[in-house]
């Protein structure tokens, strides 16, 4: 019960979060953002964000698991564990996307129109939660489980993976913070909920 509670008040502190910079900052950085790039930072940030693709990780996940499943459990129950995470943060994405119909940024700068039209399925309506950011900190919660000594690496870049979207004006600032949250909470649960016993099995009988 302490855990859920626990849970509960990150979960309300994430909301309210997202509520205050929908009012208050999510058109000023967005604006900021879109009159200061340029083609050098936009060259860069689209090689990072390109990361974010979870193709990369569902890929991945999905080899791992069906190359080591005889011969090593550890690794194979490791990338199963990835593609479960980005999988699930990415569908319960998408299906918030779609329920929610946020207009992104482009629409703002072309239309002026900002806020929430329910049940949209454009790409232009679809901004909310960031689906670069759930992905990006699914996949590093995953890492940072497996291999805490390397931590803040992981961290980092999926942080700067998910900065990468506002930076590109691809979503607003409360976009990634939902998005980021939604990748934290599926790769814990999940590892809770099943993976943490078959990775310390596995574990102990990796080769």
């Amino acid at each position: 019960m302490n855990r859920l509670f626990k849970w509960g008040i990150t979960a309300a502190a994430v909301i309210l979060l997202c509520v205050i910079s929908y009012i208050f900052t999510d058109i000023q950085v967005a604006v900021w953002f879109h009159t200061h790039n340029n083609s050098w930072t936009d060259d860069v940030f689209n090689i990072i964000t390109d990361c974010g693709e979870s193709q990369w990780y569902l890929a991945a996940g999905i080899v791992l698991f069906a190359v080591f499943r005889k011969t090593n459990p550890f690794r194979a129950y490791s990338g199963l564990y990835l593609f479960m995470s980005v999988a699930v943060s990415g569908i319960s994405a998408d299906i918030i996307k779609y329920i929610a119909g946020r207009a992104r940024p482009i629409l703002y700068f072309s239309q002026q129109l900002y806020g929430f039209n329910c049940f949209h399925y454009d790409y232009e309506w679809i901004s909310f939660p960031s689906g670069h950011a759930a992905t990006a900190f699914s996949a590093a919660i995953v890492l940072t489980i497996l291999y805490p000594r390397w931590r803040i690496l992981f961290l980092f870049s999926g942080a700067l993976i998910a900065f990468s979207r506002i930076l590109l004006t691809q979503h607003y600032v409360s976009d990634v913070i939902a998005g980021s949250f939604l990748g934290i909470i599926t790769s814990i649960l999940l590892y809770n909920l099943y993976f943490k016993t078959k990775l310390d099995v596995s574990e102990s009988h990796e080769i």
